[in-house]
């Protein structure tokens, strides 16, 4: 199908989006990558009268070395995020996400603010976002403030962004240096959303679990922390009846609904698989790290 008419802004500035999206009100819509925006207008399941594309603001680009954090601009694509040396040896993690999400041709365009912004909860980024303690710079007509990505998904495409404000940019704790990562995700085909997918961070000591965090992504209407099955493989050396324990505990949060994915009790049972993948290829990586001496 071909989307209604729409008038077409290109501001060049934060503030001038801002300014364009607190005039033009609920008719406007931002574009980023495009990616989500574009089909729900083919369909006319979204009929915006204004899109205000965000790709000529150069402020919202790029990847900076903030030391012990990385900012990282709302308008960085999928594929500068792969092209990234620093994130590569700093976050090696979304470089993993990255390389899962689409086929090449959407990861040119595709934009990470895009990926977080929209509320979907089959998004790849946003579940990662939690699981690395994210935080989400907005921009609005009040000025600018902060939001956790764990605060941030209120329901499915519902979140804490208000009228007007638009995500300039996600700043990112880097996480211990031979930290383990992982990110396991099913899907039918490539480049389709996930039935149930997996990140985890963790961090080692002494061949024990010290630190753990576990994100799930298409499982609920939001991107989930799973908080108590962090804390069942915490202390442990992974051994199975923690990380049975911690299967357990990610299951029990997941809330799916039967679609063409599968039934719900399937998308959650892989979810637990997806974990126990992830937790176990984290833990291989975090003890090669250590085995090198960090």
């Amino acid at each position: 199908m071909i989307p209604g008419a729409f008038a077409y802004h290109r501001p060049k500035s934060v503030p001038e989006a801002v300014a364009l999206l607190a005039d033009l009100g609920d008719g406007a819509r931002p574009l980023a990558g495009g990616h989500s925006l574009i089909p729900m207008m083919k369909l006319r399941l979204a009929t915006p009268e204004h899109l205000v594309d965000l790709a000529g603001i150069e402020a919202l680009k790029g990847i900076r070395d903030e030391g012990d954090r990385i900012a990282i601009g709302a308008m960085t694509t999928q594929a500068e995020l792969l092209a990234s040396e620093l994130l590569t040896s700093r976050l090696p993690i979304l470089r993993e996400v990255s390389l899962l999400i689409a086929d090449p041709q959407v990861r040119s365009l595709g934009t990470l603010g895009g990926n977080v912004a929209n509320g979907d909860p089959g998004n790849d980024m946003p579940a990662t976002m939690q699981c690395l303690d994210a935080v989400y710079q907005l921009a609005g007509p009040a000025g600018e403030r902060r939001v956790a990505a764990r605060d941030f998904y209120h329901g499915a495409y519902f979140t804490a962004l208000q009228a007007g404000e638009i995500v300039t940019a996600v700043h990112l704790p880097v996480p211990p240096a031979g930290h383990g990562y992982a990110y396991e995700k099913l899907k039918r085909k490539v480049g389709d959303y996930a039935t149930a997918a997996a990140a985890v961070i963790l961090s080692v000591k002494n061949g024990v679990i010290d630190g753990c965090a576990i994100g799930l992504t298409n499982v609920a209407e939001t991107p989930l922390l799973a908080e108590q099955a962090a804390l069942a493989v915490i202390g442990s050396s992974l051994d199975a009846a923690s990380l049975k324990r911690a299967v357990a505990a990610a299951e029990a949060v997941t809330a799916p609904a039967s679609d063409n994915r599968g039934p719900a009790e399937y998308r959650t049972r892989m979810a637990g698989v997806m974990l126990a993948r992830a937790l176990a290829r984290a833990m291989k990586i975090a003890e090669a790290h250590a085995a090198r001496g960090g």
